[in-house]
Order: structure tokens, then sequence, then C-alpha cells
């Protein structure tokens, strides 16, 4: 059988970089979608390189085609870009009725929010492209999108990188639990890593953090293997095992499993339950449906 599969989005450095290695580590060719190439390189010819901003449609799409060509399947995606704020509301307040705030950075946004929901369309569809070439048991895949811990907690530092964590979190929760991914042995999941040390932090915030609060990056690697099953992939059964919708947190030594709140007996009418989420979504199917054959 032809060595499984992996993107990884933000590729080459910190938590995306550790994972890449990871599963090269495991036996997987892996390809590395990043605006910046890694600045170290692993042997054997098992990553493929592909300059990818996920905010743009036309660069993600062409990166899946790359690596579907490449690697003549796909199994697994981790949609880890993402960038923190560029932008602020309250600390830069002008007070002056004749300076009216210039027009916000909401990249942050596009990446880690809009680049995402691009990754996840993609990866669906080459997940579930039958192959000639490629070996695999069943049809299907595995998605995990690194949210954040400050997409559980608020975070008045960085409230667009905490919007879009949040975001994610929602965005997994309804997608990974839908009966349309189970049909499609298609499993999102979501990790939310808290302070690990990494490029991506600014100046100064290690200086302020106590050591012992610093995740080191192979509780963040556990969280992965706990939704990735990586080495069961061989396995008939893989795509269609393992978590679906799950949001784990790494903090420190621990992995915390975060489920969805549920409402309580009599708040909203038992409809509001998951009966009542079944039914809504079979409403929104079809109409949903027309819309993205459409494109509109």
């Amino acid at each position: 059988m032809a060595p499984p599969v992996g993107i990884v989005t933000g590729g080459s450095s910190g938590i995306g970089w550790a994972l890449v290695q990871h599963l090269v580590s495991m036996g997987w060719n892996v390809v590395i979608a990043d605006v910046h190439p890694p600045k170290e390189s692993i042997p054997n010819n098992k990553t493929l390189y592909v300059r990818t901003d996920v905010s743009s449609w036309e660069q993600q799409a062409d990166m899946f085609k790359q690596a579907y060509a490449w690697g003549k399947r796909l199994d697994f995606c981790a949609l880890n870009a993402g960038i923190d704020d560029r932008d602020d509301i309250f600390n830069s307040l002008s007070y002056d009725v004749d300076k009216p705030p210039k027009q916000p950075n909401t990249r942050t946004f596009s990446v880690n929010l809009t680049g995402t929901y691009y990754g996840i369309k993609l990866a669906a569809h080459y997940m579930t492209i039958p192959s000639k070439h490629g070996g695999k048991a069943k049809l299907g895949g595995k998605i995990i999108v690194t949210s954040s811990g400050t997409g559980l907690f608020p975070t008045p530092g960085i409230p667009q990188y905490s919007a879009t964590k949040h975001a994610l979190v929602g965005l997994v929760r309804a997608l990974g639990r839908s009966k349309a991914a189970l049909e499609a042995n298609v499993r999102i999941n979501a990790v939310c890593p808290a302070i690990v040390a990494t490029g991506a932090l600014p100046p100064g915030l290690l200086d302020v953090i106590p050591p012992n609060q610093i995740t080191p990056m192979s509780t963040i690697l556990r969280c992965f293997d706990a939704l990735g099953d990586f080495g069961d992939v061989g396995h008939d059964d893989w795509v269609e095992q393992g978590r679906m919708g799950e949001t784990v947190e790494g903090n420190v030594q621990d992995l915390i499993w975060h489920h969805p709140p549920v409402r309580p007996q009599g708040q909203g009418g038992s409809f509001a339950r998951e009966k009542g989420a079944l039914a809504v979504a079979q409403v929104y199917k079809e109409r949903n449906r027309q819309f993205a054959i459409a494109g509109e």
C-alpha cells in the first residue's frame, strides 16, 4: 500500500513543523503548506513544500491539487495556519471627532477562519475521490483544526484571534457531528493549545509567563495523536473509527476534553436538543447544497 498522505498548513514552523516531523517519523508523506518554506529539511523525499496563503481560495485549491498529484491520495489534513491580531479598538481611541478610526485590518479573520473553512471543503473533496493508485482501504479521512485555548476562554489582549478560535470550535462541533460528514467518512476535530513557546508569540510574552505554565510541544502532539490515530492508518476501518466534533485542550501536561454545552431540561423545549438540530439540518441540506453547486 502507498504511504498515507497528509497536509499540514502552517507547517514550516512551530506546532505545524513539529507535527510534520511527527508524521514523517511514523511513515507518512506530508505536504507542507505555508507562506514561508521550512528552515530545516527532512530526508528521503517524504515532504513536499507548496507556498500557500490559506486566505486565498485559489492558492489553497492549487496546493491541494498539487498534493493529490504528488501523493495520489489524501488521508489527513491539519488546518493549522493562523495569525494573531492585526488591529486594536479601545487602546487606540483618538477622542477626536475629526480623527475617525481607519478601516481595521481583518486579515486575522481571513487566515484563521475563512482559510480554515476553505481547507475543510478542499480536504473533504480530495479525501473522498476514488483512487486507482493510492491503495486506500476506504474513502474518507481525518481533519484536525488548530483552534486555541483562547477559543474556549475569553482573552482580552487578542480579541480578533479569540473570536476566530471560538468560531473554529463552533465550526468543528457543527460539521464534525453532522450526518453528512459521518456518511462521507470524514472526521473533523479540534486541538486547542495553551501557550506553547513558538516563534508566533510576540516578543516579551514568554518573559511574563511562569515557565511551569508553558505547554511543551509533546503535549500538543499527544492531542493530535488522540484525534488522528495515526498509527492505525493502515487498518481498513481507520476512517470509520475515532472521535467526531471533539475539542481537546493541550495545557501544560494535561489533555482536557471540552464537550459542547447541553441545554438544560425545560429551557427552549425538547425540540432544541439533538432531534431539533437534526430536523433543522435536514431543512437546510438541499438549499445549501444548491448554493454550493451554483457557487453563489
